[in-house]
């Protein structure tokens, strides 16, 4: 019969309380990633309540499936290259980047309910509330439509080159390639600063009093205060970030040229981990419990889903 030492019974209780790091890290239940099929070149999704719509840009499409587990629940017509996309409450509407128009759809259903001339090249799309917002690529405007019936309300100017438009409740951000982002307010579109300092300006998210803003090229992540513009932090992420969320938490990022997206404290913006994805992530969303990823190479949306600690 073996016999332990005092000492050896000592450390064996010990063992039993405190597991090193790398044994813990083992017997951590896995962040769950999943991988969904879906049309040709998807590039950005938004979050209906229930479902994940994201544009395939090749096909003129987009596909709705469900959150849940990733069923397919239909495959509907948009214009030619639709990129953009946002919901309404009730509505889907999607930029087709080609044809200067934004088309909206019926959330329930996906039937077609008007298709509205907007200016050149609609790349973001954002709702306030009341109306759509769109950014004009090739023309440095952004166009705000009554959401009833598309009715044009205004055309205001912003930076060179804008991509992503975001409603952070009281006003319209627009991050500009060209290197800065404009705030507008929502109620006349009146301008109400261009900040600088943010490379090339892709993506937008907002965290309670911070703008986040995804800088294409310089590979980093910007951390604006709302209220006044001013460039609080900078921080290094994966090659060509690109789409950003906000989880309630933390900040999700995209790095399209890494095929990962990186989950950043909403706070300071450190890594907290990076999770693989498809090939070239480009529009990530939340939807309440995970995070969905269009794989713009791979034809493919990534969900995942995080283990509670």
């Amino acid at each position: 019969m073996l016999r332990l030492s005092l000492t050896s019974k000592v450390l064996f209780i010990i063992s039993a309380f405190f597991v090193s790091p790398a044994t813990a890290q083992q017997l951590d239940k896995p962040d769950l990633i999943q991988s969904f099929p879906v049309g040709n070149r998807p590039h950005h999704l938004v979050f209906d309540g229930a479902n994940i719509w994201v544009t395939n840009h090749d096909d003129g499409t987009v596909m709705k499936l469900r959150a849940s587990d990733g069923t397919i629940q239909g495959t509907f017509p948009a214009g030619p290259t639709p990129l953009y996309i946002t919901f309404d409450g009730a509505n889907i509407w999607v930029g087709n980047n080609d044809v200067n128009s934004v088309t909206k759809l019926r959330a329930s259903d996906g039937v077609v309910l008007g298709t509205f001339f907007v200016p050149d090249q609609p790349t973001g799309i954002a709702f306030d509330g009341n109306s759509i917002w769109v950014a004009s690529y090739g023309q440095n405007t952004v166009t705000k439509l009554l959401a009833s019936d598309g009715t044009i309300e205004g055309n205001f100017p912003v930076g060179a080159y804008p991509r992503d438009v975001l409603f952070d409740g009281t006003n319209i951000w627009v991050a500009n390639y060209g290197g800065s982002v404009t705030k507008l307010r929502a109620s006349d579109g009146a301008v109400l600063g261009t900040f600088t300092g943010v490379g090339n300006a892709e993506g937008l998210a907002f965290y309670g009093v911070i703008i986040w803003v995804t800088n294409y090229y310089g590979s980093t992540v910007g951390a604006l205060r709302a209220r006044d513009g001013m460039l609080l932090a900078t921080h290094h992420v994966g090659r060509g970030p690109y789409g950003i969320t906000f989880d309630g938490a933390d900040i999700w990022v995209a790095s399209s040229n890494n095929n990962n997206v990186e989950r950043l404290r909403g706070g300071h913006g450190r890594n907290k981990h990076t999770y693989p994805t498809g090939n070239f992530p480009i529009g990530v969303v939340f939807d309440g419990k995970s995070i969905w990823s269009a794989n713009y190479y791979s034809n493919t949306v990534s969900k995942i889903t995080r283990t509670p600690p």
